[in-house]
């Protein structure tokens, strides 16, 4: 059994995109209709950056977005299907496309409006974000709730890596307290403290977005962030997304749910390695594939082969 998984904010890179448009007219076509559908030349960035642009909140999450979704169909004839589709926070939409859930105009305009909520109550709210290295996750819980203000974990990545997020004084706190229980924290590069109750603002108005949007049963389980539960119905969809925007990641929990469900080999949709990377910290039994890079891509034939 087979898993499509897809990363979130902070894989991005510049120059994504391009080898899936290398490989395939359809990927080239989605690229384009990106630039249409935003009404900006969003792959200009993707390919040539500036990489400060590329990263910006509002950017980054159509751009992974499409990227994900052109790497999906360069090799879409090659995949077999998938018994569940999964995503990391903003990799859930491309997940969702994927499985049939929502069609690519349609993510592409959540995921951009998605973005400028985040950065607008980002903007009212500072905060910020660091993993917590070392610790069990319980442990790592209970110091975010004993530590003054607002922090929470906001990312279960693997046993032993999570990501707190919240007010900067807050976040210190709990770092302080990880570290004097043997952790070690390593503060994120992010402009918000995402997945946190200082995105309550952002959650609220982008319910709104989604509950006027156009939403089908899924083809294909899609496993949430919030719950680590397969889903299929819309309205279950719909909740998950608005959710997720302060809730956190359970990621440790959807990959083991779907090993448990008989997955036994899982590809990265891209952009980068890192959902492949937690995979052989969570799951080491399940084989991993990243499509990253045209090496990738041109060797997913043979790897499915050899994993089948």
């Amino acid at each position: 059994m087979l898993a499509l998984v897809f990363p979130g904010q902070g894989s991005q890179h510049v120059g994504m995109g391009t080898t899936a448009a290398a490989h395939s007219p359809a990927a080239t076509a989605a690229l384009r209709e990106a630039d249409e559908v935003l009404g900006f030349a969003l792959t200009r960035l993707m390919v040539d950056g500036p990489e400060e642009e590329l990263k910006a909140t509002e950017v980054a999450q159509p751009a992974l977005l499409a990227a994900g979704y052109a790497n999906w169909l360069a090799v879409r004839e090659l995949l077999p299907e998938p018994a569940f589709v999964a995503g990391h926070s903003l990799g859930e939409y491309t997940a969702l496309v994927i499985a049939g859930a929502l069609d690519y105009p349609t993510a592409l305009r959540l995921v951009r409006r998605r973005g400028e909520l985040m950065r607008d109550a980002a903007a009212a709210r500072p905060g910020g974000m660091a993993a917590v290295m070392g610790l069990d996750a319980a442990v790592v819980a209970e110091l975010c709730a004993a530590a003054p203000g607002v922090v929470a974990p906001a990312n279960y990545n693997a046993p032993g890596q999570v990501v707190v997020s919240g007010e900067p004084a807050a976040l210190a706190a709990a770092g302080e307290a990880a570290k004097a229980a043997g952790g070690k924290v390593i503060e994120l590069a992010v402009s918000g403290a995402f997945h946190s109750p200082l995105m309550q603002p952002a959650a609220e108005a982008l319910r709104e977005e989604l509950a006027v949007a156009a939403f089908n049963h899924a083809a294909v389980p899609v496993v949430q962030n919030v719950t680590a539960a397969a889903e299929i119905a819309p309205a279950a969809l719909r909740e998950g997304l608005a959710r997720q925007v302060t809730g956190s990641v359970r990621w440790t929990e959807s990959v083991l749910a779907m090993r448990d469900a008989g997955v036994t080999r899982m590809v990265e949709g891209g952009p980068g390695k890192v959902l492949t990377g937690l995979l052989r910290r969570i799951a080491p039994e399940v084989r991993g594939y990243a499509l990253d890079g045209a090496a990738a891509l041109e060797g997913l034939a043979e790897w499915l082969a050899s994993t089948g």
